[in-house]
């Protein structure tokens, strides 16, 4: 029971980050339908400025993430302007191709940049101290993932449920065109929304390299496409089902891990994906979603 209860925390863990992640791509989805698949090197890039702050200008972890965040805030928003939103109106495949376009052209920017080598996270400046629970022993870094994501997933969803731009956010994910009759500036609203995501990416990086102290131009492909089924799991363009689909995601990669046989452990990331086959296939709007209709 013991073995079991620390996976189930590490599993919490990093189910937290992969909700962090989920909630940039609900964000994004429910407002314009687009499937940001750029989204996870928004994570990479967070990663390399708080790497890069931390090295480079001794500033803390703390205030490298702020740095990190707000930086991923500016580079979210001028992917929105400069690549989507002459794409709002086009067919959806093509909002597609771009956004794989966007992910691919900036790995290879920072492939060439920094080079494909893997960088070690600087471990001594984010040291945390170890809580114990009975027999149970686990990082005090694993208690702040779990609450830092709740604490995120309550302030969004005030913040869309009560205030007045959250709401004008919901108007638009309704019907993108009465918005614009209705007098609400959807591009604002809709930039509003790719800051936020990437706001949440930038705070997902810094959880993720300090559980997993690796920098590289490809570490935002695994976590965004997990973070993808996490949100489709869960229900995508819906905020609870985000977090739903990252808890349970994280809770089945992990406990599939530390129960499989050895040989057997290269196979646990393909459950991953045997998930969302099984979800599109018995339930495609996702747990908490609700199928719709569409009129042809």
């Amino acid at each position: 029971m013991t073995y079991f209860m620390m996976q189930f925390l590490n599993g919490l863990q990093i189910g937290s980050i992969y909700a962090l992640i989920a909630l940039g791509y609900t964000m994004v989805y429910g407002i314009i339908k687009l499937i940001n698949f750029a989204h996870g090197e928004i994570i990479m890039t967070a990663a390399y400025f708080i790497y890069f702050f931390m090295t480079k200008w001794q500033l803390s972890f703390l205030l490298s993430t702020v740095l990190a965040t707000l930086l991923s805030v500016v580079i979210g928003v001028l992917i929105e302007r400069i690549a989507y939103r002459r794409l709002r109106n086009a067919s959806r495949l093509s909002a597609l191709i771009t956004a794989i376009a966007i992910s691919l052209f900036l790995q290879t920017l920072y492939m060439i940049l920094f080079t494909p080598d893997p960088r070690a996270f600087p471990m001594t400046a984010t040291r945390f101290p170890v809580l114990k629970l009975g027999k149970i022993i686990f990082s005090s870094w694993t208690l702040i993932t779990i609450v830092t994501a709740v604490i995120v997933m309550i302030l969004l969803q005030l913040f869309v449920s009560r205030h007045k731009a959250g709401k004008a956010m919901l108007v638009v994910s309704e019907d993108l065109k009465g918005s614009y009759l209705m007098g609400i500036k959807v591009n604002r609203i809709v930039a509003m929304t790719f800051a936020i995501g990437s706001a949440l990416a930038g705070i997902a990086a810094a959880l993720y390299i300090v559980s997993y102290p690796q920098i590289t131009p490809y570490m935002g492909s695994l976590p965004g496409i997990k973070a993808f089924i996490a949100a489709v799991l869960g229900g995508i363009g819906l905020i609870p089902g985000a977090m739903l689909g990252g808890f349970l995601l994280g809770l089945v990669e992990t406990m599939t891990k530390a129960y499989m046989p050895s040989q057997l452990t290269q196979l646990s990331e393909g459950v991953v994906f045997i998930i969302l086959i099984l979800v599109l296939l018995l339930k495609p709007a996702g747990l908490l979603g609700k199928s719709e209709s569409e009129k042809v």
